[in-house]
C-alpha cells in the first residue's frame, strides 16, 4: 500500500507539494514511484524557469515506462534537487523527503486550493487500482 503524507496536498498527476512561506516544494507520490518501478532518469528543470500550473516540466524515465513531470502551481524555478541527477533511485527510496524534484517560489497561491488532500488523493488512488 503506497503512503499518502497528511501534510501534503496531491495533484491528480500524482505530484505532492508542501509548502512553506511563498515557497513549494514538489515531487512525484508513492503510489506514482511505485507504479513506475526502478526509476533510472530524472529530466530536471532549470533554476530560474518561470512556468503555469500543470505545465510539462520535465520528464521520469523508468525500466517500465517515461513520464512527464507536471508542476501543480504558477511560479518559478528557485532550486532543484541536483543529487537526483546522480541518484535517479532516491525517488524510489525516498519520495517524500530525498527524492524532492523542485522549489517553486509560488506566483498565485490559490491554486493551492486546486489539490487534493491526502484523505481525497487515497481515495483517488484506490479508485485508480
Amino acid at each position: 500500500m503506497a503512503e499518502v503524507r497528511e501534510e501534503l496536498k496531491y495533484s491528480k498527476d500524482h505530484e505532492w507539494v508542501i509548502v512553506e512561506g511563498k515557497r513549494a516544494k514538489i515531487g512525484i507520490s508513492d503510489y506514482a514511484q511505485d507504479s513506475l518501478g526502478d526509476i533510472v532518469f530524472i529530466e530536471l528543470p532549470e533554476v530560474g524557469r518561470e512556468i503555469t500550473a500543470n505545465e510539462n516540466i520535465g520528464v521520469v524515465e523508468s525500466v517500465k515506462a517515461v513520464s512527464d513531470i507536471y508542476i501543480p502551481v504558477s511560479g518559478t524555478v528557485v532550486e532543484v534537487n541536483e543529487a537526483l541527477e546522480d541518484s535517479p533511485e532516491l525517488i524510489n527510496e525516498s519520495p517524500y523527503d530525498e527524492g524532492w524534484i523542485c522549489i517553486i517560489e509560488m506566483s498565485d497561491s490559490s491554486e493551492l486550493e486546486q489539490l487534493l488532500s491526502a484523505k481525497e488523493y487515497d481515495g483517488f488512488t484506490k479508485e485508480e487500482e
